[in-house]
This record gives structure tokens, C-alpha cells and sequence, in this order.
């Protein structure tokens, strides 16, 4: 049963901005460590409102709970930094001290003349030399330093098989944050349920302690109106949604990874930034989610209608549908009128799945697509879920043809235009260039066996003749071919994308380079070159 939070604050001046306040990571509480001074009743209480279990939480709780005082057993607690790992040790080092020793921050050392390898190395040593189980919160980072500088073997060599994906001592448990992923791509789309529900426990109707703080903002003779606006905004369920998929955007896009902290911090900013939400969404602040947000900025987005809407508001031209709708949110939301016409479509996009008043937003929708991300995840969702089923093949098969081998043909022979379907560019010498005929297609079965975990990449197989090769494929690799299909050429914007589609090109340039027959061209003039008992033939002379 869950708790009530019934809270009467004995200082009326706390207000709803200050009780949000544990949510900056430039808040005291930002991180849990083990204190002796003690910190104000209505932060406290804010603070332990949010806490939620998480899946790892859970694991490290039950691994936790299964040791007996005298295990020679160590729990590793690892990730980066901002995961988590000081919330869920600092909750639990205390209930359990008697049962394990713990160590909650390997990034320091014991005395200031040592350095937090011999930290570990002493604690370590003591380990071995007693029967005591070890709880050890670490940065992945600081266990590979630990691998390679170490001097207590046995941990080092468990530590060195773990980072390396290969067994280890049974007497070690490793929990990664990053086989956790705060996202998860299925049929129906993604989700991130630890988002969802932080930003459900926020908003709550019901037993929500920063509800009520917010319920005592609106009743004060001043209230802060941006604010209560803001919390309104994201009271939204919809908006929150909306949020999610920018989040999950970052992620596949910017190889942005979502940690407690930074989760917390970015809401914190949402909420108290200087502007109304859906402005301090997209025009950024120190934190590092909203920095990787930036440049998906729908004012930045260009079509027919937003265009004429930007025109028609900067002009001040009649439109009572859209005062109707102002009308609206200023009195339901509490969004002053008179916003900058950008502003409004960046209030459109984070409505976009929402439903008010006459729905004058809901007419941008198309605008605010997301194709890229609706088409990655199809694709993503093809190869995790193929099992031999002919729609799903012919699905498969459709766009490895289609995109991705249809791209590495066009990119690579970019300088060959002679070459003819099914023909590959090796290389280029003087006036003269190598090209092999060589058979590219879906490697199914490997499909059908690698079951895809990670939702920011789906391993690629191909046939490349008799040969198989597999190579990770991330959502922009995925826009890229899409766009060289379409006649784009890459350009130097392109190359952190570029450098994985040279690599796959690399790989199949080998093949083909080993390939028994061989074209060579110069101009129109080309000759064939095939070897085959020792000899070589030669034709088109």
C-alpha cells in the first residue's frame, strides 16, 4: 500500500518553486551521500516522494538480501555518473551494514597522498583476507582503470572477463546501469517507464505532496503564473508523452544517455526555467539533455502551413479560431497571450497528441512528424521479432534492396556512374579503376538468430557472396541511406555517420577485391579479368 502524503507545512514561506528545488542537480539533494546534518522536513519529504524503484534497484536488493554475513561474495554497483548507484547504496548501507561492507564511491581514495587504484587495491586485499561480502558502487570507467592497473588478481581478472563480455567468478556479481536502458523499443512503439513515471508521480491528482505545494502557489495573492502554468502543462498526459519521444530522440540521434540526475534536472528546468515550458524545452539550459535537445527545435521547421501561420501571426492577420483557442489556454493552462508566433508552434508540437478545446494545434500534426523515428523502429522491431514469417521477410528483404544495399551501391560507385547494378567499385588508380561483380543481399538466418536488446542500434547481416558480415546500424545511419537513395551526396556534417557506412563499404571492398573475376575500366573501354587454373583469362580487350 502506498503512502499518503498528508503535508502541512509549518513555514508558509516554502513555496511551490523552493519544494521543486530538489529536483536541480544545483540542489544539496541532488545526491545522496551519507550525512550527518540534517535537512529541512518539507525537502526531505519532497525528495523521498520522488524515489522510485527501479528494475536494478530490485536486482541489487534481492542479490542484497541473499548473502549470509560470511559469503566471500562482492556486488559490483556499476555505470556513470548521475545513474543512480549513490541513491540506491546510501538507502541501503545503513539497513545492511551488519550483514556486508560497503564501499559506496570507487572514483576516491581513503588518504589524499593515495590514489583511488591503491584505495581500491587496499580494500580489495582486506577483502580476500577476511569472509566478509563486499557491496562496491563504481564507474564502468574506473573498473576498466582497475582491469589494466590493479593488483589484486583474482578481482582484477573477474573485472577484466566481465568488461569483456566473458565469464567470470560466480562469486562476483556485476549490475550494470547499462543493461538497464531507460528506453525500450516494442511493436507498439517505445517507452521509458522510469520517465513515465517519475513525470506521473510529479503531476499526480492524488496523495502528491508537490500537488499540494502547488495548491497553496494558486492561492496566494501573487502567485508565480509562469510556473503554475508550467505544471499545468505537464500535468498533461500527452505532453509528457510528447517529452518521452524528444527524450528518446536524443538518445537514438545524439547518443544522449538518461541518468536519474540529469532526468531530474531537466524537469527542474522545464518547470522553473525562465520562459513557459514548451519555450524552455528548446532553448536550452547547463543541463545535459537540454543541450542535446537544441537542434530539435520545431520552430526550426519548415512546411507550407507552419510558414504561413509564422507569416500570418507576425502580420497580425484576423484569425478568431486562434483567439478562441488563446482564449482557451489562458484560462484553462494559464498561458499568457501575445507569445512569440515560434513560441506557439513549439506549444503546438509539445500538444500535438493532446486534445483542447477545437483543437486548432492538432491541425500542424503531419508537420511535427517524426518519420525517421516511426520508420527506425520498424525497422528495429523487423529484425527482433523475425522468426521466419514471410511478411516479415518480404518486409526485410524490401529494405535491405531498397535502402541499404541500394545506398552502398550509389555511395561507393559516386564515381563510377558506368558501372552497371551489381557492380562494385574496389578502387581507382590513375585513369583506371578495379570493380568486382559481387552478389549483396539479407542474411536471414542471421537475422533469425541475433535477438536485438539495445533500441539505439539493430545489427545489420548481409550475404556478401559466400561471405557474411554484420555491422551495427543506428538511426542516423539509417537517414543517411535513406537520403543517398534519394540523391544525396554526404558532406563533411556527415562524417561521425559517414565513418560506419565506410566501414560496411571496407568490408565488402575486401570480399570483392578477393573475388576471381575482376573489372577494369577506363572511359568506355573495359576488360574482364577472371582467374581460374592459375591462369588468367581475359576478355572485352
Amino acid at each position: 500500500m502506498e503512502a499518503c502524503y498528508c503535508f502541512k507545512t509549518q513555514d508558509e514561506k516554502v513555496r511551490l518553486r523552493e519544494a521543486l528545488s530538489v529536483l536541480s542537480k544545483s540542489s544539496p539533494y541532488a545526491v545522496s551521500t551519507e550525512r550527518d546534518e540534517s535537512i529541512s522536513a518539507h525537502l526531505d519529504a519532497v525528495k523521498n516522494y520522488l524515489y522510485i524503484e527501479t528494475d536494478i534497484e530490485s536486482d541489487f536488493k534481492k542479490s542484497l538480501t541473499s548473502l549470509s554475513p560470511s559469503d566471500k561474495k562482492i556486488i559490483f554497483l556499476c555505470g556513470s555518473s548521475g545513474d543512480g548507484k549513490s541513491e540506491i547504496l546510501t538507502r541501503y548501507s545503513k539497513k545492511f551494514s551488519t550483514r556486508a561492507d560497503f564501499h559506496l564511491d570507487a572514483t576516491h581514495s581513503f588518504h589524499p597522498d593515495t590514489s583511488a587504484i591503491d584505495t581500491l587495491n587496499e580494500l580489495f586485499e582486506s577483502f580476500e583476507q577476511n569472509n566478509r561480502p563486499l557491496v562496491v558502487g563504481i564507474n564502468t570507467g574506473m573498473l576498466g582503470n582497475y582491469s589494466e592497473e590493479g593488483t589484486v588478481e583474482p578481482i582484477k581478472a573477474s573485472i577484466k572477463a566481465f568488461l569483456g563480455k566473458e565469464p567470470h567468478d560466480s562469486n562476483h556479481t556485476f549490475l550494470d546501469f547499462e543493461s538497464y536502458p531507460k528506453f525500450k523499443l516494442k511493436a507498439e512503439g517505445h517507452s521509458s517507464e522510469f520517465a513515465k513515471a517519475l513525470l506521473e508521480r510529479i503531476t499526480a491528482n492524488e496523495d502528491n505532496i508537490i500537488r499540494q505545494f502547488y495548491d497553496k502557489e494558486v492561492e496566494l495573492a501573487k502567485p508565480d503564473k509562469r510556473l503554475c502554468a508550467n505544471y499545468n502543462l505537464l500535468s498533461i498526459p500527452e505532453v509528457q508523452d510528447v517529452i518521452i519521444d524528444i527524450l528518446f530522440k536524443a538518445r537514438l540521434m545524439r547518443d544522449q544517455f538518461l541518468t536519474a540526475r540529469a532526468l531530474l534536472d531537466f524537469i527542474f528546468n522545464l518547470l522553473a526555467g525562465p520562459n513557459y515550458l514548451f519555450d524552455n524545452l528548446f532553448l536550452g539550459s547547463d543541463n545535459e539533455l537540454s543541450l542535446k535537445i537544441l537542434d530539435f527545435d520545431p520552430a526550426n521547421t519548415r512546411s507550407k502551413q507552419l510558414d504561413k501561420f509564422i507569416l500570418a501571426r507576425s502580420l497580425g492577420l484576423p484569425d478568431k479560431a486562434f483567439d478562441d483557442y488563446l482564449k482557451f489556454i489562458s484560462s484553462t493552462l494559464g498561458i499568457r497571450r501575445g507569445q512569440k508566433p515560434e513560441s506557439y508552434l513549439r506549444l503546438f508540437y509539445i500538444l500535438r497528441k493532446a486534445q483542447l478545446s477545437e483543437n486548432y494545434h492538432t491541425q500542424f500534426k503531419d508537420d511535427f512528424a517524426e518519420r525517421l523515428i516511426d520508420k527506425y523502429s520498424v525497422i528495429w522491431n523487423l529484425h527482433f521479432k523475425y522468426d521466419g514469417d514471410v511478411e516479415i521477410k518480404r518486409n526485410i528483404r524490401h529494405f535491405y534492396r531498397d535502402v541499404m544495399i541500394a545506398a552502398v551501391h550509389k555511395y561507393n560507385n559516386r564515381n563510377a556512374p558506368e558501372l552497371e547494378k551489381g557492380q562494385f567499385l574496389i578502387s581507382s588508380h590513375n585513369q583506371y579503376q578495379v570493380a568486382s561483380d559481387i552478389e549483396i543481399s539479407a542474411d536471414l538466418a542471421a537475422i533469425q538468430n541475433h535477438h536485438e536488446t539495445n533500441a539505439s542500434f539493430f545489427t545489420a547481416h548481409f550475404k556478401i557472396g559466400d561471405k557474411e558480415v554484420s555491422i551495427p546500424i543506428n538511426i542516423n545511419l539509417v537517414g543517411l541511406m535513406e537520403k543517398i537513395v534519394e540523391g544525396y551526396r554526404p558532406n563533411k556534417h556527415d562524417k561521425n555517420t559517414v565513418v560506419l557506412l565506410d566501414e560496411l563499404i571496407d568490408e565488402i571492398a575486401d570480399i570483392a577485391a578477393d573475388s576471381n573475376t575482376l573489372l577494369i575500366l577506363k572511359g568506355k573501354k573495359r576488360m574482364k579479368v577472371k582467374s581460374a587454373d592459375d591462369e588468367f583469362q581475359v576478355s572485352g580487350v
